[in-house]
């Protein structure tokens, strides 16, 4: 099975609550700083849970920065 890559700006002071977002919902997606001055990250999401984490990201835009590149 092959994970999804997705690549993201978002709000730069929320990385580490993103992080912890996907830790805490085990196997969804892993979130990977790629820029932490620019607020580039990666998911790497888990092709049988693209929902539940696209879900995750629409909620987390409700808050702040979460924009796909």
């Amino acid at each position: 099975m092959k994970t999804i890559l997705k690549e993201y700006r978002v709000d730069k002071t929320r990385i580490g609550f993103i992080k912890f977002i996907f830790e805490a919902h085990d196997g969804i997606a892993v979130a990977t700083t790629l820029d932490p001055k620019t607020g580039h990250i990666r998911l790497a999401i888990a092709p049988q849970r693209t929902e539940s984490a696209f879900r995750i990201i629409e909620d987390l835009k409700k808050d702040f920065l979460f924009n796909e590149l």
